[in-house]
C-alpha cells in the first residue's frame, strides 16, 4: 500500500495546517477501520476526508463488489485522488462538502444502508457526527478517527471527568465502542495529540423511549453548569414548578450533579418534565 509521504513527495506537497492535515502511517490502525467497516464484500462505504486517498484505497480493496465515495473538498488532494485512484471501477470521487453530503442519496442508489468511515477534523468532528447521526436511517455505522479527548467523551461513563453532553446525547441514538488507539507518532506530520478511532453503530430505535428534542434540553441544561445541582442547573431551561415535580415523580435527588446522570435518568427526567421550557 502507498505511504502517505511518498504521495506526498511524488506531488509536491505538504500537509496544510490550516486544514488539519495528519495523514496516517500506521498500517495497523488502517488494518483496524477496514476490519470495523466493512462487513461484506458488496458493501458501500463513504469516506469522510478522503485526503491523499490511502484509505480509500484499503477500502476499495476490501469491497471489490462494493463502492467507496470518497469526500473531499481540498483542491490538491483532489488531484491526487484522480490521478491515483480515478480509474478504479468501485471508487467515486466526490468533490463536496462533508457536512452537507447526502449520505441518504447514496443508501438510495445501494438500496440498503451504507457505512461511513474517516478522520475527521477536530474543529468540525462534532456537526460530522451529527450530520452521521441525522442520517442514521440510511447509516448502520460510523468508523472515525477522533483526538483521544474527544473520543473518551463519547465512551465515558457517569461520574467520570470526561463524562459529558456530547456523549450523553450520542448514546441515546448510537452505540459507541473504542476501535483502536493511534499514537501521535502513527501520522505525517506529528500532531500535538493522540487519536482514537471509534465505531458508531446507529440503533433503529433511540435507547430510550424519550422525544430526542426535549432529552437533549434536559442535558444541556444539566451539563450547562456543571458545578450546579441538577436542580439549579435546570432552571437555565424549566420552571421551579416542573423541575420539583419531575424530581419527585423520577426520584432523582436534586442535589445530585448532572455528570452522575445515567442515560435512563435523562430520560425520565425529560419525559416526566413533560418538554416544560422556561418563559
Amino acid at each position: 500500500m502507498t505511504d502517505p509521504r511518498v504521495l506526498l513527495k511524488k506531488y509536491g506537497l505538504s500537509a496544510k495546517k490550516a486544514w488539519g492535515q495528519n495523514f496516517l502511517l500506521d498500517e495497523r490502525v488502517y488494518e483496524a477501520i477496514v476490519r470495523r467497516t466493512v462487513r461484506s464484500p458488496d458493501d458501500w462505504v463513504v469516506e469522510i476526508g478522503a485526503g491523499l486517498g490511502t484509505l480509500t484505497e484499503r477500502l476499495a480493496d476490501a469491497v471489490p463488489a462494493g463502492r467507496v465515495f470518497a469526500v473531499e473538498r481540498e483542491r490538491d488532494m483532489l488531484d491526487v485522488l484522480e490521478r491515483e485512484l480515478g480509474g478504479r471501477a468501485n471508487v467515486e470521487i466526490c468533490a463536496a462538502n462533508a457536512l452537507t453530503f447526502d449520505l441518504g442519496a447514496v443508501a438510495a442508489r445501494a438500496q440498503r444502508s451504507i457505512a461511513v468511515a474517516g478522520n475527521l477534523p477536530y474543529q468540525i468532528a462534532t456537526p460530522l457526527l451529527f450530520h452521521m447521526l441525522d442520517a442514521r436511517a440510511h447509516v448502520s455505522r460510523a468508523v472515525v478517527m477522533l483526538q483521544k479527548e474527544m473520543a473518551d467523551r463519547l465512551v465515558a461513563k457517569p461520574g467520570s471527568d470526561a463524562y459529558g453532553a456530547l456523549g450523553v446525547v450520542i448514546a441515546l441514538v448510537a452505540d459507541v465502542a473504542p476501535v483502536v488507539r493511534a499514537r501521535a507518532h502513527a501520522f505525517h506530520p506529528v500532531p500535538k495529540v493522540d487519536s482514537t478511532v471509534v465505531a458508531l453503530t446507529m440503533r433503529t430505535e433511540p435507547r430510550h423511549a424519550v422525544d430526542e428534542a426535549a432529552y437533549g434540553r434536559v442535558v444541556h441544561a444539566a451539563f450547562g453548569q456543571r458545578r450546579k445541582t441538577l436542580r439549579n442547573a435546570l432552571r437555565s431551561a424549566f420552571t421551579e414548578g416542573p423541575i420539583d415535580a419531575a424530581l419527585t415523580a423520577t426520584g432523582i435527588d436534586g442535589q445530585r450533579r448532572g455528570e452522575t446522570l445515567s442515560t435512563d435518568e435523562f430520560a425520565a427526567l425529560a419525559n416526566a418534565l413533560d418538554h416544560a421550557r422556561a418563559p
